[in-house]
């Protein structure tokens, strides 16, 4: 049976942009309107942390926020999102030796009221760690390391900066790429070649500036620093020895006074790589990891979710992925477009490997500081180090 022919793609349908990829099309709110009592706390969470007065500051207060209104818009939910999410992994694990097991109604229930708006579970994640969690020095100059600031930190400094807004760069350099990729898989869908050739240089030159990018984040995050108060507050509570049962949402009549298990904030949350993995044709074998990545798209926002499943739907005739098999029956005819299919496909491997390096850096090889920070476990709650080395090595194989 042959498979019928996909319709073409356009990022706005997705609510992305070419200028801006997976990042919010307008700035992020850096404070939730009428909200003064959770503002306040978000912007002074670094001195009650470092304090650990987190969690008596929320039992001294009756509610941290107003109603959730249905009307208030995706800028403000994401924004309160954002500030509930910390504020609750601050008071979860202020004490990271003794985190705590039940989160106080004031906080789980306008965070699970929150999180139902957005489709995405009451846990910190990606999206509100670092998509919307930016704002700009000067409003007029680009999106880059140099303009840019966290809205919300955990403890702050140089190092917690440093490492979020590396990814705010990646996912801004991307925008273009998934404009290319885009570009490449309609031109496909026409048998336009030379429409597949501009589109892949297009995707290139964007990963060769994320991969740019990404190696620039050790001049200002230090591994030991990382490890021991950036990577502590981000981790959830499944797969995680000290949280064995999870936490409990208090009065949260959806979840029946059963404690949930949620994953942590990673960066596999990230839409980047799934999207460049199914557009490009890039396939893994079941393993535990494949699992787990495909797990990690609940935590996404769900039109993020639903483009990385439309560019896994997009096969030819023979039910190949779409833009791999068409490069591939080209590579006599069109060996330039076979060379610029292979070099993003090599850019997306070079990618990989350098986050498998910091991942041995900045986990594995730091020395363990307690139970809930283990270094072979990834923040997400799973071995992570086997299973890295081997989608590495089946994206290099992608073209052989």
């Amino acid at each position: 049976m042959t498979a019928q022919k996909p319709q073409p793609l356009s990022l706005a349908a997705f609510d992305l942009s070419p200028e801006r990829g997976f990042l919010p099309i307008t700035d992020p709110l850096d404070r939730l309107p009428d909200e003064a009592v959770l503002n306040e706390l978000g912007a002074e969470l670094p001195k009650y942390l470092a304090a650990r007065q987190v969690r008596r500051l929320i039992h001294d207060r009756q509610a941290m926020m107003g109603p959730v209104a249905d009307d208030w818009g995706l800028d403000a939910f994401r924004a309160a999102m954002r500030t509930l999410s910390f504020v609750s992994h601050a008071y979860v694990w202020e004490d990271p030796d003794h985190p705590a097991t039940q989160l106080p109604e004031s906080l789980a229930l306008p965070w699970y009221a929150v999180a139902q708006q957005l489709g995405r579970p009451p846990v910190l994640s990606y999206a509100s760690y670092a998509l919307h969690n930016w704002r700009r020095l000067d409003p007029n100059r680009p999106i880059e390391l140099g303009n840019l600031a966290l809205v919300q930190n955990f403890l702050g400094g140089l190092d917690e900066e440093w490492f979020v807004l590396v990814h705010v760069e990646i996912e801004a350099e991307a925008g273009p790429g998934l404009k290319g990729l885009v570009d490449a898989q309609n031109a496909a869908l026409e048998d336009h070649p030379d429409g597949v050739l501009k589109g892949l240089r297009g995707l290139a030159a964007a990963q060769e500036a994320m991969c740019e990018t990404l190696l620039r984040m050790p001049e200002r995050c230090d591994p030991y620093i990382y490890y021991s108060r950036v990577r502590p507050f981000i981790h959830g509570w499944k797969n995680n020895p000290t949280l064995p049962e999870g936490l409990v949402y208090e009065h949260v009549s959806a979840y029946g006074g059963r404690p949930q298990q949620f994953r942590g904030e990673t960066g596999s949350q990230s839409s980047i790589v799934p999207a460049l993995d199914a557009g490009l044709g890039v396939s893994h074998a079941e393993d535990p990891l494949t699992q787990y990545l495909m797990e990690m798209r609940d935590y996404m926002p769900p039109r993020h979710r639903a483009f990385i499943e439309a560019l896994e739907q997009r096969v030819d005739t023979q039910h190949r992925p779409l833009l791999c098999g068409y490069a591939d029956d080209r590579r006599s005819t069109h060996p330039e477009l076979w060379k610029a299919f292979c070099a993003c496909v090599d850019l997306l491997a070079q990618f990989r490997e350098t986050h498998l390096g910091y991942a041995e850096r900045y986990i594995f090889r730091q020395q363990q500081s307690h139970a809930g920070n283990p270094t072979a476990v990834g923040t997400g709650g799973t071995p992570f180090m086997p299973y890295l080395r081997k989608h590495l090595e089946e994206t290099k194989r992608t073209h052989a």
